[in-house]
Formats: structure tokens, sequence, C-alpha cells
């Protein structure tokens, strides 16, 4: 199991976390969100992937940044298209498609996205289009039925390290390859507490994730 970091924003806090070596570091480029992203990436090992989260941004803007960053991977979090994604696949992206859950989620929703994206997020539906720090019920993905990569994200926090272990166990975990954390790590919006990461990510390890 994998691990993304997403809302970075401090260069010195970057520099810090990026020791803690994730697997993704993300980068939120919607202005409406307290973890904007508009500064400098330090330089980071070539092991972290960056990715690029977006929501509801026009295709220009997103190849903009791309460039600019060389982000890794784009996270589309917002309505955007089948054939807008599409669209980016045919730039050669590689991305994420961010879904917000609840209870009467319907997965067939997914379907036609499949065979453009790389993997799916799947959030907790909120007030924001992320970074709102509350769990969903992860058993709702029993009923997800495709074969595409997702990661698991919404609200994850330290406290959640047991129920991860539980949820890795189970059938409905077979295609989550990465957790997803944010806003349960932080100081401020964008400011993480490394030393909760660190615990975090050695409780992964040892828990053979």
């Amino acid at each position: 199991m994998k691990l993304k970091i997403c809302g970075m924003k401090y260069y010195d806090n970057i520099l810090e976390v990026s020791k803690l070596e994730p697997d993704y570091m993300g980068f939120i480029f919607w202005e409406n969100s307290p973890r904007y992203f508009n500064a400098i990436i330090p330089e980071l090992p070539l092991t972290i992937k960056k990715v690029g989260v977006f929501v509801n941004a026009d295709l220009e803007y997103i190849i903009s940044k791309t460039k600019h960053y060389q982000l890794d991977l784009i996270q589309l979090h917002g309505q955007e298209s089948v054939s807008f994604c599409k669209a980016l696949q045919n730039n050669g992206f590689t991305l994420i498609k961010a879904f917000s859950i609840h209870t009467d989620f319907d997965f067939n929703l997914l379907n036609d996205y499949e065979s453009i994206c790389d993997y799916f997020l799947f959030d907790t539906k909120g007030k924001q289009p992320g970074g709102n720090g509350i769990a969903f019920d992860w058993t709702i993905l029993n009923n997800y039925h495709l074969n595409t990569p997702f990661f698991l994200s919404g609200g994850i926090g330290l406290e959640h390290s047991t129920t991860i272990y539980d949820f890795q166990k189970k059938l409905l975990s077979k295609n989550c390859i990465a957790i997803d954390v944010n806003s349960k790590f932080e100081i401020q919006p964008g400011l993480k507490k490394t030393k909760e990461l660190s615990e975090f990510k050695k409780i992964m390890h040892e828990n053979k994730l």
C-alpha cells in the first residue's frame, strides 16, 4: 500500500515531509482552497511522484501547471466529464479521477471512465471537493465492481491505523493501491505534522500494508 500526502504548501515543510519518502505528494491548484499552491516546489527525490490536483479547471490551465511544475500525475477533483478526461489522456497525462462517496453512491457512474483514467480516488462527500476531514463508510466499496486501482482518501488520520490494517485484509481492498492523507495531519491548512506522518508511515510499514 502506497502513501500519498496531499495539500502540500510550504517550502520548508515540503522538504521535511519529503524526507519521509512518501510515494506521492499532492499540490492543489484550485484557488478557492486554503491549500492552494502557487510557489516553488523544492527538488524532491525521484521516488516521490508529484500530483497536481485540479477542480473543474480548463485544459490549458492544467497543461500549463503540469509543464511548469513537471507534474507526474493529474488528479481531477471536480465534475470533469469523460470527454474532458479523454482529452487529457490524449495529451499523455496519467490521470487520477476523484469521486465523492456517500451512502447511495452509484458506482456505475465510473464505467465510462474506466478505460480513460489510470486510477480512481474515493473521497468523502462534503462541503469542499476535498480536505473535509471526514471519513466515509469504507464498506460502501463492496459495491465497487471495476478493476481500475484506487486511492483511499477522506479524513484519514493516525487513529485509522488499525482500521486500515483491518480494511487491507478484506476483499473490498483488493484494488486499493494507496492511502491518501491530508487535513488530519495538519497544524494549519497546508502545514503538515511531520512527526505524526512519520509515525503513520512506520505503522503502515510494520503492518506490511
